[in-house]
C-alpha cells in the first residue's frame, strides 16, 4: 500500500513522519512541493507513505493533492489519501489533546446564506458537501488510536466566536472537530477514484478565539502518537482493499 498524507504546514508533516518513522528523512527531490517526506516503516515493508505539505485551506489542499496524484508514478500508484493535522474540537466531545477520526468529511460553509438560513452547495444543486471514508478503515483507525469517530467539518474561516460555534453545532450536531483542508483533499482524491481518511489532533476548543488556551505542541505530539499506531492499521487494510 502506498499512501499519500497531506498536511497544511511543515510542523504537521514532520509530526506525521516522526510517528511513522522515528528518524524520517526529507525527500531529497520532492516531486511536488518542498518539505515532503517519503517514509517506509522498516517493520511494515508493505507500507510506503509520501507526506506532503499542501498549504492552508481547502483550495490549497485540493490543488496540492490533485497535483501529487496527477504526477504519481503509475508503477506504484497510491491506494489511499489521508488528510492529517491539528484542528479545533467541539466540546465536550473532543477535548484539547484528543484525536478525532472522521466518519464524514463535510464542507461546512460551502453554500449560500438565505433569509431562512444556510443552504449547502448540495442543496443548491451544485455538487456535494460530504465525502465518506471507508467505514471499516475509519472505525479501525479510531479504535486503534482511541479517537472520537465523528464528522470533521472543513471551514474556510476558523471559528472564533461562541455564536459561530453554536451555529455549526446546530447544523452539524454530531461533529467532532473543525479544520480547513479535509474536504479539499477529499475532492482531489475522489477525482482520482481514491478513498480518503481524515485524522485530526485537537489543539483548541471550537469557540471564542483564545490563543493562550491553545496547546499546539500537545496536539502535534498526539498526531505523532496516532500515526505510530495507524501504520499497521493502514497496511492491513491496504492488503485487503488495494487492488490498483
Amino acid at each position: 500500500m502506498r499512501a499519500l498524507v497531506v498536511t497544511a504546514v511543515a510542523a504537521e508533516a514532520e509530526s506525521v513522519a516522526v510517528g511513522i518513522d522515528p528518524h524520517p528523512v526529507p525527500d531529497d527531490e520532492p516531486r511536488v512541493l518542498p518539505g515532503a517526506y517519503r517514509v517506509v516503516r522498516r517493520d511494515l515493508p508493505a507500507l510506503a507513505v509520501d507526506i506532503l505539505v499542501g498549504g492552508v485551506g481547502p483550495a490549497a489542499a485540493a490543488a496540492a493533492t490533485g497535483t501529487a496524484l496527477a504526477v504519481a508514478d503509475p508503477r506504484a500508484p497510491y491506494g489511499l489519501v489521508v488528510s492529517a493535522g491539528i484542528g479545533g474540537g467541539f466540546q465536550p466531545d473532543a477535548p484539547v489533546g484528543s484525536l478525532v477520526v472522521a466518519d464524514a468529511l463535510v464542507a461546512a460553509d460551502l453554500g449560500a446564506g438565505t433569509p431562512d438560513g444556510f443552504l449547502t452547495v448540495e442543496a443548491l444543486g451544485f455538487g456535494r458537501n460530504t465525502h465518506l471514508p471507508p467505514a471499516e478503515l475509519a472505525a479501525r483507525a479510531a479504535e486503534a488510536t482511541g479517537a472520537l469517530l465523528a464528522p470533521v467539518l472543513t471551514v474556510s474561516t476558523v471559528t472564533g466566536t461562541a455564536a459561530r460555534a453554536a451555529e455549526l453545532r446546530e447544523r452539524h450536531p454530531m461533529a467532532g472537530a473543525e479544520a480547513m483542508e479535509g474536504f479539499g483533499v477529499a475532492e482531489a482524491a475522489a477525482a482520482h477514484g481514491l478513498p480518503v481518511l481524515e485524522v485530526r489532533a485537537v489543539s483548541n476548543a471550537v469557540g471564542p478565539r483564545d490563543r493562550d488556551a491553545w496547546r499546539i505542541g500537545d496536539a502535534l505530539a498526539a498526531l505523532s502518537a496516532a500515526f505510530r499506531v495507524l501504520g499497521p492499521v493502514i497496511a492491513t487494510w491496504g492488503e485487503r482493499h488495494d487492488h490498483r
